[in-house]
Order: C-alpha cells, then sequence, then structure tokens
C-alpha cells in the first residue's frame, strides 16, 4: 500500500474503546452475559438505554473487527508466506488466547466473585491449580485464528489472483448482501441460538462475521475501504436509522410492553426473524459512514493517535480484567447506574490503554501486542 490508512488505525482504537463500553454497559443493565452484572433489572430505563447500545453495538462492531482483520490479511499472506503468516497468527492471537484463558480469565471470575463473598485471590489460585480455561472476549482472537488457517486454505485451492480493479460493488448489491446475512443468521439461530456458546463461541453472530471477513479479504486488491463515499455511506445510513425502531415494534407486537417474554435469539417468532435482519441493515450503514467519516477527517499522521493505536489490541487483552476490577471497586457507590456506567467505560479504557502500554515495555512483548 503507497499511503498509510492512518484511518484504520484510529477505527481501531474507536472499536476498541466500544469493546470496554459494551461491556460495561451489560455491568450496569444492558442485555448481554458478561462476568459481573450489577444491575440485573433489564426493564429499568436505565437498563433499556443501555440494552439499546448493547444492540446496536452488537450489530456491527465486531463485525466491523473481522471486516478491518480481512482487510489485510491477503497483503499479509503474500508478503510473508504461509509459513511465516501463520507463525506470526499463532504468535500474535494464540499466545494472547492461552495467556488470558489460563491466567487473565480466572483472574476476571475471581474478581467478579468478590461481589458474592468469595475471596479473590483464593479463587484466582485455586483456577490456576486446576487449570482452569476461561476464553472470555478472546473469543475473537480463537475465531480470527480460524478465519485466518481457513484463508490459507482457500488460497492453497484457489491460486492466481485478480489484478483487475474493480469499483465497490452498487447497492442492490449491498441490500442483497444483507439479505442473504440476515438468512443465514436466522437459519443459524435455529441451530445455535444467540447467547449459546459453542467451544467459546457465540455461533449465532457469525453469519456476519464469516461474510465481513471475507468481505475484508476481496475488498483489498481493490482497496475498497478507502474508497467509501458519500454516495455509499449516506443511503445506508438513512436504511440504518429507518430500520433501528423496528427491533422494538417486533418486541412490543410479541407482548414485550405486557410483560409477556420475548425471544429475540433463535426460533421463527417475529421477534427472531426481525433481529436476524435487522442487525445486518444496521450494520452496513453504521460501518460505511464510519468508513467515510475516518477517511475524510483522519486520515492524516499523528503520534498521540498512533500511540494509541500501538495499544489498542493490549487494552483489548487486559480490558475484562480492568473493567471487572473497577465494578467491583464502586459497587457500593449510590450512584445512578448510568453514572457509574460512564465513570466505569471510561476510566476502564483509559487503564487498558495504559496497563497494554505497560506491557509492551516487557521485552519482545511488541511482537505480540
Amino acid at each position: 500500500m503507497g499511503q498509510r490508512t492512518h484511518f484504520i488505525d484510529r477505527l481501531r482504537v474507536i472499536l476498541t474503546a466500544l469493546v470496554i463500553a459494551h461491556h460495561t454497559a451489560i455491568t450496569y443493565g444492558g442485555s448481554g452475559g458478561w462476568f459481573y452484572r450489577e444491575v440485573s433489572d433489564g426493564s429499568t430505563a436505565s437498563s433499556l438505554l443501555l440494552t439499546l447500545l448493547c444492540a446496536v453495538n452488537q450489530a456491527f462492531f465486531m463485525g466491523m473487527f473481522f471486516l478491518l482483520a480481512g482487510y489485510f490479511t491477503p497483503t499479509s499472506l503474500a508478503r510473508k508466506g504461509t509459513r511465516h503468516f501463520l507463525h506470526d497468527r499463532f504468535l500474535r492471537l494464540g499466545v494472547p488466547l492461552v495467556v488470558f484463558g489460563f491466567v487473565l480469565g480466572p483472574l476476571t471470575d475471581a474478581l467478579a466473585g468478590v461481589a458474592r463473598g468469595r475471596p479473590m485471590l483464593d479463587a484466582w489460585l485455586d483456577a490456576l491449580s486446576q487449570g482452569q480455561f476461561v476464553i472470555g472476549p478472546l473469543w475473537f482472537a480463537f475465531a480470527l485464528l480460524i478465519f485466518a488457517l481457513g484463508y490459507v486454505g482457500w488460497r492453497m485451492v484457489r491460486r492466481g489472483d485478480d489484478s483487475s480493479t474493480k469499483p465497490i460493488p452498487g447497492p442492490a448489491r449491498w441490500l442483497v448482501a444483507a439479505l442473504a446475512v440476515g438468512a443465514a443468521a436466522l437459519l443459524l439461530r435455529q441451530f445455535v441460538p444467540v447467547g449459546v456458546n459453542v467451544l467459546g463461541l457465540q455461533l449465532g453472530y457469525f453469519a456476519s462475521y464469516v461474510f465481513l471477513f471475507a468481505l475484508g479479504c476481496a475488498a483489498w486488491p481493490h482497496r475498497w475501504l478507502e474508497q467509501v463515499e458519500r454516495r455509499h455511506a449516506l443511503p445506508w445510513a438513512w436504511v440504518s436509522l429507518a430500520a433501528l425502531p423496528l427491533l422494538f415494534v417486533a418486541g412490543a407486537v410479541a407482548g414485550g410492553l405486557s410483560g409477556r417474554p420475548v425471544n429475540f435469539n433463535g426460533g421463527w417468532s417475529l421477534p427472531a426473524v426481525v433481529y436476524a435482519f435487522w442487525e445486518p441493515l444496521i450494520a452496513w450503514g453504521v460501518i460505511a459512514m464510519l468508513l467515510w467519516q475516518f477517511r475524510v477527517r483522519f486520515n492524516h499522521p499523528s503520534e498521540r493517535w498512533q500511540g494509541w493505536a500501538d495499544r489498542a489490541y493490549g487494552a483489548f487483552i487486559v480490558h475484562a480484567p480492568v473493567i471487572v476490577a473497577l465494578s467491583i471497586a464502586l459497587r457500593e457507590w449510590g450512584a445512578p447506574p448510568l453514572l457509574k456506567f460512564v465513570v466505569v467505560a471510561t476510566g476502564g479504557t483509559v487503564l487498558s490503554f495504559m496497563v497494554a502500554g505497560a506491557l509492551r515495555r516487557i521485552p519482545g512483548a511488541r511482537r505480540v501486542i
């Protein structure tokens, strides 16, 4: 690539901060699974607001991580060759996965156990002695490792490169892709509903993850992510805005306002069907807007941003014990949940990046994080 994609580095920073905010939102009432939940009542106004944040976040942020990862996979494989590429992937993804799984994951569990009156150190040492493995948010590294192996296999089967450049596909193809991903998600969730883990992976979300990683790989030769313009992004932003209330309308129609349980996670109910198609409709608009706006506004060198970008992966790895520790430390504070969310999300982001910076000073650590 002739010009460094500074805006993509900055997007990684923002997406990492969104991951931290997402897990903090679950802590204080948003929907989803997390190590520690201080607010379990999902019917309060603050919980509903945080659930909205989590739903919109979930629709695009991890998928965008996979899109960006896929974007640089073809050139990395071509530059390094298969052997060195796989060595790099196992180093960058496998080592953090093992360290988190056997050390930081059990530590996070032990920190969460403090709220139930269990001594943290005792619980952590017990988990370490038993070899307990807790994958936590490092499922992302595990999935990326699988995708990298899949891409290598694909390149072995399909040799040769299409050197011709192609324009970004038109809006009709975006719509077809959204409908196809929605249909694939709906079908997948008949067998693996959202919330069900298989080897630490919530496969119910993987229709969009697989598509976006593959799209990133396909986009690289044509530099599509660097060419998203207003004419691509703005119409899909309107689609996303129009689609936003549909999830709540489906829940209301299914009886959610009258207290009846509503299942968005699987099956053929109206909420489950709407949710499966709602996610890509939201994702395409948000992702396109971010790519366009960040390229236009932030594609220039910045020493400060580069420092944050260098620490983003490390911050992602360590954020779980950081925000759980902060949440536990503030559990007796009687502030409203939304205020605690803001404080912990902000403090957790800053501390996670600081810890990542300190870890990068360890000899050899920069090869991994």
